[in-house]
């Protein structure tokens, strides 16, 4: 079957012809003089006087005000053009089908390709297309008197289907008739932008629907991929969620409280990350991490340490064979030769009163037994972070906790803010003393750590830019 060629007719928006002076008028009055050949039909594009475009302007005040150029040539660049006008798309079982002549805003003739079914719409519907004029075939009585019956909708709509998934993205406009006035109705509830009647077409309504249905239609799209933006966004918060991790603490007396603000915005999970496990000798497990950076894949790295923490822990290992397997995991996982990841662990024993601590360039954790202030545990045995040295050693450390007591660990986050003007620091002193104020208030689990972390971030002058993660485990 040969590829049909597009029937390129002229069409005036919003007025039926131009000035006797347009030589754009002038040239559509000799394509439709009796016995003149039509150019556009045949295939070949008749070439457009120069000052055509610099005359129309001057006669757009004969119709409906013109919009302003800029809509133009935002709607050309939606479509792939920038110089050529708007281009309507007719698709009908009649060829010959009457559509008033049109010029659009900018003054530039409106380009008019014909179809006669969807195979020929599919060839003819390109990029530079910006409306789909769909004749919809009038009714016979007998198929109105079925409609009345409850007839299927699909059997009078299909085209109108047929056509939006063709084109997805282009705005359509129903042609048909008065009579048929419902069916235009549902036309528009099944997804064309408009309708018009046959019987009242004229240039003036046609500019107006034409413009009115491609920006609707830009307007709908964007009201879609805002929806879908949406939709994704509320996708990856359930998903965040859902890799936070969940202590498993069932049988110890230990209480168990968690702060975790991550520094990107809007962002449920960051580098930072934390969990807790009893295993069943009645070991409890803490550990807390960081890997370096802030962005989505040091938050999915940060998961897989996490994971794999538990994992190894509910296999029995602790210390450093549990680091150095982690190890592995980071390095056959991270994109990057230059990742690497703090960590911290603690294994209390089943009666609470002793624990083994291993750091892996991790600040030290902060300690309060019974009547005593805070304190940080010693840093000095501890080893690299995860990532910087191929044969890394982590020594643990037994600390003796007594029989109640506080055990806060944290990520870097929590030091590194700002206090006042300048570039001075929180760090690892001020911290203790902040914390040990608030315990002095006699703040404990979340308000303890929710207060903290507030008057961290009221130091700093604002909201913190690095991922921040605090846990404490109290016995009493």
């Amino acid at each position: 079957m040969p590829v049909p060629v597009p029937h390129q007719r002229t069409v005036v928006l919003p007025h039926q012809a131009g000035p006797v002076d347009d030589p754009c008028a002038e040239t559509a009055r000799v394509a439709q003089a009796p016995g003149a050949g039509d150019a556009t039909a045949q295939g070949v594009r008749a070439p457009a006087p120069a000052a055509a475009q610099e005359d129309r302007p001057a006669a757009q005040g004969l119709g409906e005000p013109a919009l302003p150029q800029s809509a133009d040539r935002r709607i050309s660049a939606d479509h792939g053009t920038t110089h050529q006008g708007l281009t309507l798309l007719l698709i009908g079982e009649d060829p010959n089908s009457h559509v008033p002549e049109m010029w659009d805003w900018a003054g530039r003739k409106v380009r008019l390709r014909t179809a006669r079914n969807l195979t020929e719409a599919s060839r003819l519907l390109t990029d530079d297309v910006h409306c789909i004029l769909l004749d919809l075939s009038p009714q016979a009585p007998e198929d109105r008197a079925e409609r009345d019956g409850h007839a299927a909708e699909g059997d009078e709509l299909g085209v109108l289907r047929d056509v939006l998934r063709l084109a997805p993205s282009h705005a359509v406009l129903v042609l048909t008739y008065e009579t048929d006035a419902e069916r235009a109705a549902d036309a528009v509830r099944v997804g064309a932008q408009d309708y018009l009647f046959r019987d009242e077409l004229d240039g003036a309504v046609l500019s107006r629907a034409v413009r009115y249905a491609v920006e609707r239609k830009r307007a709908d799209l964007a009201q879609r991929q805002l929806t879908e933006s949406r939709m994704l966004a509320q996708e990856n918060a359930r998903l965040e969620r859902g890799l936070l991790p969940t202590p498993l603490l069932d049988g110890s007396d230990l209480r168990f409280a968690a702060c975790y603000r991550p520094g990107r915005s809007r962002a449920l999970l960051g580098g930072d990350f934390y969990d807790t496990v009893r295993t069943p000798d009645g070991t409890v497990h803490a550990m807390i991490g960081d890997v370096c950076g802030h962005g989505p894949d040091e938050a999915a790295l940060g998961v897989e340490l996490r994971i794999a923490w538990r994992a190894l822990t509910f296999a029995g290992l602790s210390g450093d064979e549990l680091l150095a397997t982690l190890q592995k995991v980071l390095e056959h996982e991270c994109a990057d030769d230059e990742i690497f990841a703090t960590l911290c662990t603690v294994d209390i024993s089943a009666d609470g009163r002793r624990a083994g601590l291993c750091l892996a360039g991790h600040p030290a954790p902060l300690l309060a037994r019974a009547g005593e202030g805070p304190r940080l545990l010693p840093y000095e045995f501890g080893g690299p972070a995860l990532g910087l040295l191929p044969h890394a050693r982590w020594p643990r450390r037994q600390v003796e906790l007594g029989g109640s007591w506080s055990l806060m660990m944290y990520t870097d986050g929590l030091i590194e803010g700002r206090i006042g003007v300048g570039n001075q620091r929180l760090g690892q002193e001020g911290m203790t003393e902040l914390v040990s104020r608030k315990m002095a208030d006699g703040l404990s689990g979340e308000e303890l750590l929710d207060a903290s972390v507030r008057e961290v971030r009221d130091l700093n002058g604002g909201e913190l830019t690095d991922d921040v993660a605090v846990l404490l485990l109290d016995r009493s």
